[in-house]
């Protein structure tokens, strides 16, 4: 059932918009990211608001200084301005840190050891095991159920180990602190066509125990993608229909951590040959590669269907 913003959402009306473009710099930007990109960019022209650029460089094995020099190009080419200095995510392990040791004392968190080896060992011959909905299996129970001395011999080992979220227990506090703020009424607000959004509940539970710190980083994408959202002011986050259920356990973390919940929007994804996402290794759609061949950026707009259908969430009633 659509609403108007004004009557959903006061605070955030009130407020400045603001958005952000925030790519992985672990490959080319493509024709997806230029939509993305250009969506937000002229929905805060058009509604007054701000935009903000954010590199989103955690992964330290894949992320290069090329593609990071290779993005603010490609986006200045296609027209685009933003906010500086830009933040890097790779710049703020202390403020994911200081989230993390917060939402220990609001969530459920255990250390897990097990290796990508020891989840598919662990999970061989499970055909009925759950999957979140990126299709990944859910994190096996074994480091979850391990005693307290099994746990303390292999930290003073020295184990690496990433840091995970006990959904089931988060949930089960959360629905005990207080009923009006349990697991059944998180939600967030979709924003739709014309200044109107709809209230879409939460499901957290279907991603299982999600990983909220990496073995080399003390954060994974959902704790700070949520982190620099509240930092940043984000009041919109505007982003790829693939990252629709993932906005579940963002609102959960919000909810832990007492964050704010922005606005929501999940765009059309421009599709490959194959019907499918497209991916940063194939290179016949990254800007780079159709800059070379002599496309301007108008053709680029031509090619994603850019128009103003894809901003029609944002005009006003």
């Amino acid at each position: 059932m659509a609403f108007s913003i004004r009557e959903s959402d006061k605070t955030l009306v009130t407020k400045q918009p603001v958005f952000r473009f925030a790519p992985s710099p672990n490959g080319f930007l493509h024709l997806g990211h230029a939509l993305s990109a250009l969506i937000n960019f002229k929905a805060a022209e058009q509604l007054g608001g701000r935009f903000l650029l954010r590199i989103e460089d955690i992964d330290l094995t894949r992320t290069r200084e090329t593609f990071i020099d290779a993005l603010y190009d490609d986006l200045d080419w296609l027209g685009l301005t933003w906010e500086t200095p830009v933040r890097r995510q790779s710049d703020h392990r202390t403020s994911y840190a200081q989230a993390l040791a917060r939402l220990k004392k609001k969530a459920s968190l255990y250390p897990a050891f097990l290796s990508r080896r020891e989840i598919r060992t662990a999970l061989k011959g499970e055909l009925d095991w759950p999957v979140d909905p990126d299709g990944t299996p859910h994190y096996p129970p074994h480091d979850r159920n391990r005693s307290e001395s099994d746990v303390k011999h292999l930290l003073e080992r020295g184990t690496p180990f990433a840091e995970r979220l006990h959904m089931t227990k988060t949930l089960a506090t959360l629905r005990e602190q207080n009923t009006k703020d349990g697991e059944a009424s998180l939600f967030w607000h979709e924003l739709e066509n014309r200044a109107a959004c709809s209230k879409i509940p939460a499901r957290p539970d279907l991603w299982g125990d999600v990983l909220l710190a990496r073995k080399d980083f003390p954060a994974s994408y959902h704790l700070s993608v949520v982190v620099d959202d509240e930092a940043q002011g984000v009041t919109h986050v505007v982003r790829g229909q693939d990252l629709y259920e993932a906005t579940s356990v963002h609102r959960l973390l919000q909810n832990r951590l007492g964050y704010d919940a922005p606005l929501y929007h999940h765009h059309r994804l421009v599709l490959g040959p194959d019907g499918r996402k497209l991916s940063k290794s194939l290179e016949s759609t990254n800007l780079q590669s159709l800059r070379r061949e002599g496309l301007t950026p108008n053709d680029i707009k031509r090619m994603i269907g850019f128009s103003d259908e894809d901003l029609r969430a944002f005009q006003p009633d």
